[in-house]
């Protein structure tokens, strides 16, 4: 009789009282786990694509505290769309295009979510021109009630255009296309039942601006071509991705099951592996939809996560329960043995793995915790499905004779590969091993000081370059002066006081400071409108085109200033168009800003930041940055903390945790390489994988320590532990790596970044588990110690 078995039979028969309660009821377990996942089935199928603007934004950052405070005065500067009706031959002024964007500007008037009274168009009669003449001021809308599409209507409106100020915002610079703004509600009247409110849908909302503005007019029109930009849109195709990620989900569950097969040699295994994974996963989405949460781009990795979690644990069991089956008398002593091994440490990896995601809470960020708390949910049912469902399904169906004589193979015939591989805890590759790491790891920390904070790409980073989407974005920003990202600073003051000199002289001053900072396109204020009025009204003097001392003159100045002061004229806006949101661009233009409010804050008068789509991001970027490290440092911290409960040594602790960490290093090098910038979408990825990947430790650690404590000596455990959990653990790394590298072709870049991402901290988690550890234990781990030993691991027993 082997060491190895010598040692399992001490314990074969020391059934516990979890243990006897659960395969004592064997019907009763089952029973419950059925008619629990018929009810979870019911609430799984009602869940349904969901976010908001607000669950994308960090609620407590000043910058969003300010936004919120202030957003009723803070006209169309908050969840906008803006769609620009391209002339593909000609310009504007055509009478077949001015049909066409009438008829558009009033389709989308009736679209559901839209905020109408704050639409805007060249057809909106909000949208006037102004001029000076031998008479005074005249003006009117620049499309009057006379035009009529004939040419002379046509020449009017051109130079009613001209002297509207808005070429290079409403109108394109080149004159061959004109956008219309379209402010949204968050909650709006239903259409069915007018009394009652309800959420914006992003996705049907982006398939209504697809259908009746973008395939029907475009259709009506051959020469015109529409694009359409703004965070609903953005969102609105990003949902619309989802469906390709169910596409993902069914390709990495064909491969996972040829792969289980190849692994286990049988089909009954094989199929309950699966099957108890998948009822994970239905629990997962039934418990999420039960306490209101639905998914949205970023939760809906979470089922794939806890796919993969559960065939991680599943093929553990599977693996465990071939072994005990070679000499145990039927299935049901086989699964209750492999229940007795293996229990705790799954338990123990679980409970690590939820404690990872925990961390992710402290982010003030609406799906990012949403994310947690459904990974956190997911760990929790792989608890009832695959440590003790799986087992008990087992004892009934059994492993299959094949399987079993293959098994019975594996445990009396060498293995050169896992003899191979023991010789990373031989005195003499283990040294090795260490400096390699240790090199590993001083390089990746030096290249990771590469990596940044936000976003690295102009557009819609979520998505390809060439999606339509940021197409779209392109022509925008190449056309207009005023480019979609936009940062607000809000001046506030006492009511009545937005207009008078000692307000607008730091406006015109913080505009000069703002225009003069790198990444800056263009500044718009009352200011602006105050310095025109002032020249027109002096014969269109550019000596004139500054600002008056004389009050009478500067409250007359700013009537024409609509959107640009609140009601009682005690918050006035200055709007800061940027080049693109690229993270250097944010942390250079708020820094400037934050510099000139810290100096010229006093009484009466603050400069606040920041609203608009880069005030929220800039806001974002912000909360991602503090929470990075400390993020990293709670995961590992819990992680530790779990290991030293279950292990009782400091030294076994190191063991686990080093090679994650190696991989936590490297994972960020490799985002520096990629250009993949550290944002909402790929945070998480380090508390996901950290968590998934302590499994690898915890079960090869717990096998180890086992052979340990039988006396044998290091490498020899080690080989035997590889015969036992290390294939399993190769399997596992290697089947999820595959499932999951599918994402890197979807049509959603972050999640093609976050699989590229888990591809490689799953395989090095693996890699590090099976390499680094041994090398480690080599120093760290003395055998002589443990061997006899009863206490030291609540494993022990």
């Amino acid at each position: 009789m082997t060491s190895r078995e010598s040692f399992d039979m001490q314990h074969k028969d020391k059934a516990t009282l979890l243990e006897r309660l659960i395969f004592n009821n064997r019907p009763a377990v089952i029973a419950i786990c059925l008619l629990v996942s018929v009810f979870l089935f019911w609430q799984a199928t009602q869940i349904r694509p969901s976010t908001s603007f607000e669950k994308m934004i960090p609620l407590q950052h000043p910058f969003i505290e300010q936004m919120m405070e202030h957003r009723n005065d803070l006209a169309n500067l908050g969840n906008t769309v803006r769609v620009s009706v391209e002339a593909v031959n000609g310009d504007i002024f055509d009478k077949d295009y001015m049909e066409t964007l009438r008829q558009i500007h009033d389709e989308v008037f009736y679209i559901p979510g839209v905020d109408r009274a704050g639409l805007k168009s060249l057809w909106s009669p909000s949208v006037r021109w102004s001029e000076v003449t031998e008479e005074g001021f005249s003006g009117g809308e620049v499309i009057p009630n006379t035009y009529n599409g004939s040419q002379d209507s046509l020449d009017t409106l051109r130079d009613n255009v001209l002297k509207s100020g808005q070429v290079g915002r409403l109108v394109a610079n080149n004159f061959k296309s004109s956008i219309i703004d379209i402010p949204l509600l968050e909650s709006h009247p239903d259409p069915q039942d007018p009394g009652k409110q309800v959420k914006l849908d992003y996705q049907q909302f982006s398939h209504q601006l697809e259908e009746k503005i973008r395939d029907k007019f475009q259709a009506q029109n051959p020469n015109v071509k529409i694009h359409i930009v703004g965070f609903a849109k953005k969102v609105g195709d990003l949902i619309d991705g989802l469906v390709m990620v169910a596409l993902f989900f069914g390709v990495a569950l064909l491969i996972t099951w040829a792969l289980l097969y190849w692994f286990t040699w049988c089909i009954r295994s094989t199929i309950a592996v699966l099957v108890t994974t998948l009822v994970a996963v239905v629990w997962q989405l039934g418990l999420m939809h039960a306490v209101g949460f639905g998914l949205d781009p970023y939760s809906m990795l979470v089922p794939f996560l806890i796919f993969a979690i559960g065939i991680s644990h599943g093929v553990q069991k599977i693996n465990g329960i071939a072994l005990q089956s070679s000499d145990a008398d039927n299935a049901l002593t086989a699964a209750r043995r492999t229940f007795r091994q293996l229990f705790l440490p799954g338990m123990i990896a679980i409970l690590a793995d939820a404690v990872g995601f925990i961390t992710l809470l402290i982010i003030d960020i609406g799906v990012i915790r949403e994310l947690a708390i459904g990974a956190s949910i997911g760990v929790a049912v792989i608890v009832f499905t695959n440590l003790i469902l799986l087992p008990v399904a087992i004892s009934y169906v059994g492993i299959s004779q094949k399987a079993i004589a293959r098994s019975k193979k594996d445990a009396t015939c060498e293995h050169p590969f896992w003899r191979l591989l023991s010789n990373f805890a031989s005195a003499k590759v283990a040294p090795v091993s260490v400096v390699l790491a240790l090199l590993a790891f001083a390089g990746g920390l030096w290249y990771s000081q590469n990596l940044k904070i936000g976003d690295l790409d102009q557009g819609a980073p979520e998505l390809r370059p060439d999606s339509r989407y940021n197409q779209d974005n392109s022509f925008i920003i190449s056309n207009y002066s005023t480019s979609s990202d936009v940062l607000v600073i809000m001046v506030k003051t006492p009511a009545e006081s937005c207009s008078i000199h000692s307000t607008m002289a730091p406006i015109d001053a913080l505009m000069w400071t703002m225009d003069n900072t790198p990444g800056v396109q263009s500044t718009i204020s009352l200011v602006t409108v105050s310095k025109q009025v002032i020249k027109g009204m002096n014969e269109g003097s550019l000596k004139w085109e500054t600002l008056s001392r004389n009050p009478d003159i500067l409250n007359n100045s700013i009537a024409r200033a609509d959107g640009l002061y609140n009601a009682d004229c005690s918050l006035a806006p200055v709007l800061v168009f940027l080049n693109d949101h690229k993270a250097e661009t944010l942390e250079r233009v708020t820094a400037a800003a934050k510099a000139f409010a810290d100096s010229h804050n006093k009484d009466g008068l603050q400069f606040l930041l920041a609203a608009g789509n880069a005030g929220i991001e800039a806001a974002t970027n912000e909360v991602i940055k503090s929470a990075e490290l400390t993020i990293l440092i709670l995961v590992y911290i819990c992680v530790a903390v779990m290991c030293m409960i279950t292990f009782r040594s400091f030294a076994a602790t190191l063991c686990i945790v080093l090679p994650l960490v190696l991989t936590s290093v490297l994972g960020n090098a490799l985002m520096a390489f990629m250009g993949i910038g550290v944002k909402v979408a790929t945070l998480p990825v380090v508390a996901l994988g950290v968590g998934i990947g302590v499994d690898y430790g915890i079960y090869i650690y717990s096998r180890l320590e086992s052979f340990l404590r039988a006396g044998l000596p290091l490498q020899e455990a080690y080989y035997e532990t590889l015969r036992s959990t290390g294939k399993a653990v190769l399997f596992t790394g290697l089947c999820l790596a595959i499932g999951v590298c599918t994402w890197i072709f979807s049509a959603i870049k972050f999640q093609a970044d976050m699989g590229l991402m888990l591809t490689f901290m799953l395989l090095w988690n693996m890699f590090g588990a099976l390499w680094l550890l041994p090398a480690l234990a080599r120093f760290l781990i003395k055998p002589a110690k443990l061997a006899g030993k009863e206490g030291g691991s609540i494993f022990a027993h």
